[in-house]
């Protein structure tokens, strides 16, 4: 093991962009090979650097290139990599402790972030939260919530979803590979519904012509199917993350919020992704006015730490009895720490603003595309969760090899994008919310020409198609 010594950094990090050497450098290499040697290969890479330091909204790797940070660690550190309130926080916990297990002795940290959810989820009703560790266990445990509560066995979930790695969640989760591929068998009671997608309908029509009403027809048809009587939970993410960012048709939130309520359904908004921010307003499923019976936050949750949430109902958070509800990690004390770090970040108003103004910036920049070039099929997305997809524009076939060759080109240029969508072919922008105008002008700056320039080398292709 090399032995590591801890130094305070003599400057703060250039927030601006530079490409020191080739993408991945020469030490960043060096030490990929190591990784082959010792980690499992089942964990898969989007860009084989090695990051020394970050902050702000740039990465810097080993080799001294600088990233200009579109990936935000997938939604998790919205507040900056090296947030200064996180990070003092933390270490006065150090001082402290680093682990008691909340369910053999106390500390009151966890109540207070469990105290800052029930006020800031929304809903207008009493509420009880339980901390986790990751957003795969807040699915999971508020899927056991349900089940408590109202007796029934089944989940329903949507096309495009996705909900998590373990073996009750890849049920849940759309997409097989990589997520389900070679892991079953899954858990039978999952069920799956057509979502509200306005590019893709599930009926077969034309883009653009989603109907909410529809969607909302098909979801009654399956529950009648199967009998709704055997629904504990419907589960649905406000903006489809892995699916594609995917914002679905206007009155299909609140028309699952509808039909939850006639059968006693619990309805689970899956906020892991698109909450604590990352749209501009707190949850997303506020741009709905739709309130789930439980809220599921995680990844930004705690700036970088490990800490997830189920927030709901006190009547279903309640119905489990005591001791099914836990985790030897589950609201880890350092974790604790952070989140309120972030919950002082968001007091000032600045950092949801700071969301709506990279989308301001993101359309000016990157809408304009879908109309000059007809592989961009669609620009969407809320906040700083904002995606392109790619396709053939008559036939909307997918086009994947030009989403990855659209992203390595970027970052070859020191501009790190994330790929996601049923079938890869969106890029994904999550810029964290403290990134500065200039850099995020200069990202979507190379972005837009990178497309731009693959857009025009598979022209003769796409004419030959």
């Amino acid at each position: 093991m090399t032995e590591m010594t801890i130094e305070t950094p003599a400057a703060p990090l250039p927030q601006s962009r530079h490409v020191a050497t080739a993408v991945p450098g020469p030490r960043s290499r060096m030490l990929h090979q190591e990784r082959v040697a010792h980690v499992s290969a089942g964990f898969g890479i989007t860009l084989p650097v090695f990051i020394d330091r970050a902050d702000g909204g740039i990465l810097q790797d080993v080799d001294g290139n600088r990233f200009i940070d579109f990936a935000s660690g997938i939604a998790v550190t919205s507040v900056g990599a090296a947030n200064l309130r996180v990070r003092q926080r933390v270490a006065a916990q150090l001082d402290r402790f680093t682990h008691t297990c909340f369910m053999v002795t106390e500390y009151d940290s966890f109540t207070q972030v469990c105290r800052w959810l029930n006020e800031h989820t929304p809903g207008d009703f009493d509420k009880r939260t339980a901390l986790f560790s990751t957003g795969a266990e807040a699915v999971e445990n508020a899927v056991k919530i349900a089940r408590a509560a109202t007796g029934r066995p089944n989940v329903l979930v949507f096309d495009e979803a996705y909900h998590g790695r373990s073996l009750l969640t890849m049920a849940m989760t759309a997409k097989v590979n990589p997520y389900r591929l070679n892991f079953g068998p899954l858990p039978v009671e999952v069920f799956r519904a057509p979502s509200a997608n306005p590019l893709r309908p599930s009926d077969g029509g034309a883009p653009g012509t989603v109907d909410a009403a529809a969607a909302l027809a098909a979801v009654e048809d399956m529950l009648t199917e199967r009998g709704p009587e055997t629904f504990a939970a419907m589960v649905i993410e406000p903006i489809q993350g892995e699916g594609g960012f995917i914002v679905p048709a206007p009155g299909f939130l609140a028309g699952l919020r509808t039909i939850a309520d006639r059968h006693g359904i619990v309805l689970v908004m899956d906020e892991i992704q698109a909450g604590m921010g990352r749209t501009g307003t707190l949850y997303a499923s506020e741009y709905e006015g739709v309130a789930g019976d439980l809220t599921l936050s995680a990844k930004a949750l705690a700036g970088g730490l490990p800490l997830s949430a189920v927030t709901g109902r006190t009547e279903l958070m309640n119905a489990v009895h005591a001791g099914g509800l836990g985790g030897t990690y589950a609201g880890n004390p350092l974790a604790c720490e952070a989140a309120l770090a972030v919950f002082e970040e968001f007091e000032d108003g600045t950092l949801l603003a700071n969301a709506r103004s990279i989308e301001a910036v993101a359309r000016e920049v990157l809408e304009p595309l879908v109309a000059e070039i007809g592989v961009v099929v669609q620009f969407r997305g809320r906040g700083a969760m904002l995606a392109l997809e790619l396709a053939d524009p008559d036939t909307l076939k997918p086009r994947p090899d030009l989403a990855q060759a659209i992203s390595a080109a970027c970052h070859a240029e020191g501009v790190l994008t994330l790929t996601c969508g049923t079938y890869g072919n969106v890029i994904r922008l999550l810029p964290p919310l403290v990134i500065n105008d200039e850099l995020l002008r200069d990202g979507l700056g190379v972005l837009s020409g990178v497309i731009r320039k693959t857009a025009a080398a598979a022209a003769p292709a796409l004419s030959g198609s």
